[in-house]
């Protein structure tokens, strides 16, 4: 039987429509690596541009315990505030308004612009695939985000379930190539003992350990995003830590893999250029099976990626239009299929125009950034939520040991990676800052006369003091 969450009214219905809880852990485990699964494809390379491929396997590991501390946190405070919006929901019970709209938008463009590297990758893996003189890969960018919002539209059930399959077989296809290339046997096949010298390990020092930051960050970005789906989640006290600690393990094994079979393939110089690592390294072995399996597991893994992102950035900009952050227009749910639809396609045409306006790097950067940026207040958030809410005062779904360990782990380690964006991208960044500053204002001076602060507090809690 299907247990529907009641939304508020709808503003141009009057209806109360809502959305649905028909998800389980395998759907939360679909929906975080498959966001993130495409960073072990391409991106995380560009690591060893930065600082060698030692340095790409330590900001993996680095970066890991970044981003368990991220899966811990997330795990905690999303069991108990299961609504939809994520991160968001979090901050408007925690923190206030202000904060709030700022995480919305954080991980609106935070996913809407991997959703753009996503269908840029998949078009030049075609074009490059294909060899064809005078093909681009505008139309394959296009028909990529416009059938995945489609798909959206339909139904977030069949969204994850399509998810599960092509995330299953991408994942699958970089364990067939682990074990095809004899790991156990240096020297068959692989020759790490050559290309990872101590005379190149590190080739511009611990400064592009630092420097690599930036780049490590795409092993494991977006498992955060298993929160989007907290209101759809039939048990999120139970499906939603399950959910995500299985993806965050599956995406550390993943990430050693993929280093452990590229770095003993390619030559960090060359590993730290290429768009297409998996692929490359799957030629490299001289199989045409590996090549053309590699292959189509970067098509399914950049697929898979965009779709839940599609889904992601739907739902924080549904939910910043139920609590009238913005027009309450935007949160309409379909009567039918049960999503919130006019945020899908509204931000269809916006994810379109980046596609064909940023390039790849641009476009990660900006992804990477807003990640970053929410990583952050997730860090305070922890410390508030325990402050005002201790152990045992209220019913949590799940608790995360160690407290406070992860929060300062994470805090410390979004510094150091704001640092590393700010070696390569020094004015992408300061731009992406103060345009974040900026809306706030328009939010602080225009729109917070709409926000009914006190109807947003929806959990059975003891209201903190402003409520």
């Amino acid at each position: 039987m299907t247990v529907a969450v009641e939304t508020r009214e709808t503003a141009i219905h009057g209806d109360r429509v809502s959305l649905l809880r028909v998800l389980g852990p395998a759907h939360v485990w679909a929906l975080g690596v498959g966001i993130v699964l495409v960073g072990e494809f391409t991106g995380w390379n560009f690591a060893a541009d930065k600082g060698g491929a030692l340095a790409a396997l330590i900001v993996c590991w680095i970066v890991g315990l970044l981003y368990t501390s991220v899966a811990m946190i997330d795990s905690e405070v999303t069991s108990t505030v299961a609504a939809a919006g994520g991160q968001y929901a979090q901050a408007k019970h925690i923190v206030g308004p202000l904060m709030a709209f700022n995480v919305a938008l954080f991980l609106v463009f935070a996913y809407t612009m991997l959703e753009v590297s996503d269908a840029i990758l998949l078009g030049d893996t075609i074009v490059a695939k294909a060899g064809v003189e005078g093909l681009t890969h505008n139309s394959f960018i296009a028909a990529t985000i416009v059938v995945l919002a489609w798909l959206n539209y339909r139904g977030v059930l069949m969204t994850l379930n399509v998810n599960f399959i092509i995330t299953a077989v991408a994942y699958v296809s970089i364990v067939i190539l682990f074990f095809s290339v004899s790991p156990w046997t240096q020297g068959a096949v692989l020759k790490l003992n050559e290309l990872v010298t101590p005379g190149n390990a590190l080739p511009y020092g611990w400064i592009g350990v630092i420097a690599a930051f930036q780049f490590g960050i795409w092993y494991y970005l977006g498992i955060e995003g298993t929160t989007q789906a907290a209101e759809e989640v039939r048990s999120p006290a139970r499906s939603l830590p399950y959910g995500t600690m299985a993806g965050m393990i599956t995406l550390l094994i993943a990430a050693a893999m993929t280093w452990y079979v590229c770095a003993s393939l390619m030559p960090w110089e060359y590993l730290g250029i290429t768009y297409y690592p998996l692929w490359d390294a799957g030629k490299l072995t001289g199989s045409p099976l590996l090549e053309n399996l590699l292959f189509i597991a970067t098509l399914l893994a950049a697929l898979a990626s965009a779709n839940g992102c599609i889904n992601d950035a739907a739902r924080a900009w549904f939910s910043l239009g139920r609590d009238r952050y913005l027009p309450s227009w935007f949160s309409a749910v379909h009567p039918k299929y049960r999503t919130p639809y006019r945020s899908i396609l509204f931000l269809l045409p916006i994810a379109l125009a980046f596609a064909f306006i940023a390039d790849l790097n641009q476009a990660i950067t900006f992804s990477i950034l807003s990640g970053v940026l929410q990583y952050t207040f997730m860090s305070i958030n922890i410390m508030m939520f325990r402050k005002k809410w201790p152990l045992g005062s209220i019913r949590r779904g799940y608790t995360h040991p160690f407290h406070p360990l992860p929060a300062i782990v994470l805090f410390c380690l979004c510094v150091v990676t704001f640092f590393a964006i700010f070696l390569g991208f020094g004015s992408q960044l300061i731009a992406m800052v103060a345009f974040y500053f900026l809306i706030s204002l328009w939010f602080h001076f225009y729109r917070y006369k709409f926000v009914r602060r006190g109807d947003q507090f929806t959990m059975p809690w003891p209201k903190p003091q402003g409520y």
